[in-house]
């Protein structure tokens, strides 16, 4: 495993207090940080020639591309190919032009992330209102509706947890955290790293939200300096 001072770490000019705590201890670590403004433009003075990305999805798909980089992300449909024991919910996808009123309510975002916005839609004519302009074909996860009192964030590195934190409503992490060990003990082909949501009712238990990138999740309560691994992981160097 690389360490931050062999490795420039590239985050977006704008100011956001996570990136910039990440940011302070990259630093503290002997590492190189460059904030892009004009992130399509290769900046003078590296330091290294080895580099990670930690920002907005914009910024580091256009940044890995300019340094010939590839991002590791979960498999944008891999909620969809849990057991319903982890996900305690039944979810599938379906095609936009394919929704029937009979659905609704019910809890629809995109596969392709942040296409519009995630929520439960009351009526169909609601989600056509949030989805105008949008394809079709354009293909959604669908998914039952499940009370959810309180959520946490977990980054993984290599099947091991490397920090979990409550950042909704308040319960024991302790079974949160058996929860998400016991979910990388027995689900097998998971990326070398990614974050993933956990829920939790008082009648379901814990069960996965979803999943996101580890070079663009925020630290939602994490420590800096126990994900940074994950963040080095999530950027591949030719």
């Amino acid at each position: 495993m690389l360490i931050p001072s062999e490795i420039t770490l590239f985050i977006p000019y704008k100011s956001d207090t996570e990136r910039l705590s990440v940011a302070a201890v990259w630093q503290n670590m002997g590492g190189q940080v460059i904030r892009l403004d004009r992130f399509w433009e290769k900046p003078a003075n590296l330091l290294t020639q080895k580099f990670a990305i930690y920002g907005n999805d914009t910024f580091s798909l256009v940044s890995a591309q300019l340094f010939a980089l590839q991002l590791i992300s979960p498999d944008d449909l891999l909620l969809t190919k849990l057991a319903p024991i982890w996900t305690k919910r039944q979810i599938h996808t379906q095609s936009l032009d394919s929704i029937t009123d009979s659905l609704f309510p019910i809890f629809i975002k995109s596969v392709v992330p942040k296409q519009f916005k995630a929520a439960v839609y009351q009526t169909k004519t609601d989600l056509l209102v949030e989805t105008e302009g949008l394809a079709h074909n354009t293909q959604l996860l669908v998914s039952e509706i499940v009370a959810i009192e309180a959520e946490a964030r977990c980054f993984v590195l290599q099947y091991t947890l490397k920090d979990i934190a409550i950042y909704e409503g308040t319960t024991s992490l302790e079974t949160g955290k058996e929860f998400i060990q016991d979910f990388l003990d027995n689900v097998p082909d998971l990326p070398q790293t990614f974050v993933v949501d956990l829920g939790y009712s008082s009648i379901k238990g814990w069960f996965i939200l979803e999943f996101n990138a580890s070079w663009g999740a925020g630290l939602n309560g994490c420590a800096p300096e126990k994900v940074i691994e994950c963040i080095i992981a999530a950027t591949i160097n030719p």
